[in-house]
């Protein structure tokens, strides 16, 4: 074979093996590519609700729209954002309906402080959300000019009954939000130093609450353990969305037993709520 085949061989071996090697690299390269995971959503309507618990994340950034703030770090290497939400249902609803569309969470905690309803619970129990009602959602019975009212004879109104009018019959019932089962379980594994852990019902409205007879007749009729004025509206939105939720909430006070309030609880919250954080991690990483 004369001097300049042998050469235009060479070179053509070598220019088929740099194309095959760059192919294969470049396939490498495709193949390696991996789905974002979806974040974690904890939220807390208040600073001293939320910003423990952002303290907590590695590798913060500060994310603001409208008068809500997020912030976004990890948790024990998995994304976790911290949803500070503002008091109220309509802050919250809004709040978690942003972070539905923005973030695409895999599931969202709403924690914080409460009131207790239950007179067996004490100032620093944590209840477990095992379903949410909005104790807002009334109607009041027809009376007549000078008669009065009293809400111990209001009736549940389910707003969710149908695309109709509120106002109809087939609305006067309650409607419950049901914990997610799956962090609901996780969460009863955590260990808790400073009271105990139940499942109960969070009751939400914007309202507070301070007449005990009225307090007795959610506890006795809607079967409310505390009241806040958020996880409804939570419970609702991520409903809709088909997000999992949990709502876990601490007695800060409880006036049917004389317990005062305490705002350390807001900080032994989101440490239980970090714990059951990295127990449920730990089933996602595995």
């Amino acid at each position: 074979m004369k001097w300049y085949k042998v050469i235009f061989v060479s070179v053509f071996a070598l220019a088929f093996s740099v194309v095959t090697q760059a192919s294969a690299m470049k396939s490498v390269t495709v193949n390696s590519h991996q789905v974002p995971l979806q974040p974690i959503i904890i939220q807390g309507p208040m600073p001293i609700e939320a910003q423990h618990f952002a303290a907590l994340l590695k590798d913060v950034s500060i994310e603001k729209t409208g008068s809500f703030v997020f912030y976004k770090g990890t948790l024990n290497g998995y994304p976790v954002i911290v949803s500070q939400t503002g008091k109220g249902l309509e802050n919250t609803a809004a709040a978690t309906a942003i972070a539905i569309e923005r973030y695409k969470p895999l599931a969202i905690i709403n924690q914080g402080t409460s009131g207790g309803h239950d007179p067996k619970l004490a100032v620093g129990d944590i209840v477990l959300g095992k379903r949410v009602v909005n104790i807002g959602n009334l109607k009041t019975p027809s009376k007549k000019a000078t008669e009065g009212s009293n809400s111990l004879t209001w009736i549940p109104m389910d707003i969710m009954a149908s695309s109709g009018s509120a106002g109809s019959d087939d609305a006067n019932k309650i409607r419950y939000y049901e914990g997610s089962p799956e962090l609901l379980a996780i969460a009863k594994q955590v260990k808790y130093q400073h009271g105990k852990v139940v499942e109960g019902t969070v009751g939400s409205a914007n309202f507070w609450n301070s007449e005990l007879d009225r307090i007795t007749w959610f506890h006795e009729n809607f079967g409310t353990s505390v009241e806040e004025m958020e996880g409804a509206s939570v419970a609702q939105i991520a409903e809709a969305y088909k997000v999992p939720f949990l709502s876990i909430r601490i007695l800060s006070n409880n006036i049917t037993n004389g317990g005062h309030y305490d705002p350390n609880t807001a900080t032994e919250c989101q440490a239980f709520v970090k714990d059951v954080m990295v127990k449920y991690i730990e089933t996602l990483q595995k």
